[in-house]
């Protein structure tokens, strides 16, 4: 009888513990799962302005081929992902097809997660499963024919899907192996830093040469000194990416801040030297951008910088000081900013008509959008001014971009 005792004890005293280490090891898998998650920055692309994150809606306007808004992947049931298997889970992250033989657009970046490893995706489920079922339906696509009739998919599918994940390269450190997998398959830097082609798959010619994406310009992240990072140091890179800023190349707006706010500044310093790694060795593109260096006493007589220098002190130098060095924190640090280098001004005009949020370890770091208390050639002035006054360049804003922006005039 005592033995008896002794064995069940033993028994359930076993059970005990492969309870705690299933958990134990279940826990591991979603921090892994989580960590994975914000390296593939699942957060954004699928949390609509405003509204609950991971509950999708978020528009995206593809052109030619129309809008496309993004899914609920919280575990809700009934317009989640809550009756996913793992299986059907992994299809639709990497191969693009969701259940029912529903094929996914482009938007979603499937063909860079399907460079992914199996075992990483799943354990982006498991912490995808640790969060609050939403009931979100998605609003429905507007997407012109020929996309809409999905099958179409199917051939684009077969000419642009990698067939299978990154294998590591043996002949390169394990460092360039790290970074090449961040930066390739669960970053997916290329899908917004690479124009598309006809087929509106990301371009291997022109990779990372930097392109148009929502409205803002992704900049040219390839190794070009001119164009690109070529002229950046490790630790000027290294800082952007982690923080969304670095002294002498300004600060993360737009869709670039949210990556840095939801995805970049959570990764180790570790994996953040290794994508820094793997950045300098890809193919150096020369992007068409234009600058046109005057000199300062060329600029002083330039038209509207009276207007512009006034504007400026009254409107930006309370955050970003006459000197442009910025007031208390470094993001506010105009130097070297490349939208300031831009002579038609895009993302400084989207910036200035948007505003822009940057989330960082001492808090949100917010550029407040222009009022329409501001004429149309008040924000053209400021910018050209800005342009010249921090880039020395000739800037070239007009009243129709800015009201373009604004959506008070067609796009000419």
């Amino acid at each position: 009888m005592r033995r008896t005792v002794y064995l069940s004890l033993a028994a359930v005293a076993a059970l005990g513990a492969g309870a705690r280490g299933a958990r134990a090891a279940d826990a591991d898998l979603v921090a892994r799962g989580e960590y994975l998650e914000r390296a593939a920055d699942c957060e954004v692309c699928h949390t609509r302005p405003g509204g609950t994150p991971f509950a999708g809606g978020r528009a995206f306007v593809l052109p030619g081929i129309g809008t496309i808004y993004s899914p609920n992947i919280t575990p809700d049931r009934e317009t989640g992902i809550g009756t996913y298997s793992d299986a059907q889970f992994v299809s639709a992250v990497q191969r693009g097809v969701a259940p029912g033989w529903k094929h996914l657009y482009p938007v979603m970046p499937y063909p860079s997660y399907a460079r992914m490893t199996v075992d990483d995706v799943r354990a982006i489920r498991a912490y995808l499963d640790t969060l609050r079922p939403v009931h979100a339906p998605a609003p429905a696509n507007e997407v012109r024919f020929p996309y809409s009739f999905r099958p179409v998919m199917i051939a684009w599918n077969l000419i642009n899907l990698p067939s299978a994940a990154l294998a590591d390269d043996p002949g390169q450190s394990a460092d360039w192996n790290r970074g090449r997998y961040l930066v390739e398959a669960a970053g997916h830097c290329a899908e917004c830093h690479s124009p598309r082609n006809i087929m509106q798959a990301t371009s291997r010619a022109h990779s990372y040469a930097g392109t148009v994406t929502d409205g803002w310009r992704a900049y040219n992240i390839s190794p070009d000194p001119d164009s690109g990072i070529g002229a950046w140091s490790d630790t000027q890179l290294a800082a952007y990416l982690s923080s969304g800023h670095a002294e002498g190349h300004g600060t993360a707006a737009g869709p670039m801040a949210d990556v840095v706010s939801h995805s970049l500044r959570y990764l180790t310093a570790r994996d953040i030297a290794a994508m820094v790694t793997y950045l300098r060795t890809l193919p150096a593109r020369r992007s068409d951008e234009t600058v046109a260096n005057i000199t300062p006493d060329a600029l002083a007589t330039g038209a509207n910088s009276s207007n512009g220098s006034r504007l400026f002190a009254g409107a930006c130098a309370g955050c970003h000081l006459t000197n442009g060095q910025g007031r208390q924190v470094e993001v506010a640090d105009l130097w070297g900013a490349r939208s300031l280098g831009e002579t038609q001004g895009p993302n400084l005009t989207k910036l200035m008509v948007e505003g822009s949020r940057l989330d960082t370890a001492q808090g949100a770091m917010i550029m407040p959008a222009f009022g329409p208390e501001y004429r149309d050639q008040d924000l053209a002035d400021i910018a050209n001014y800005a342009i010249g006054h921090f880039s020395h360049r000739i800037g070239h804003v007009t009243a129709r971009d800015v009201a373009t922006e604004r959506g008070d005039a067609p796009p000419s």
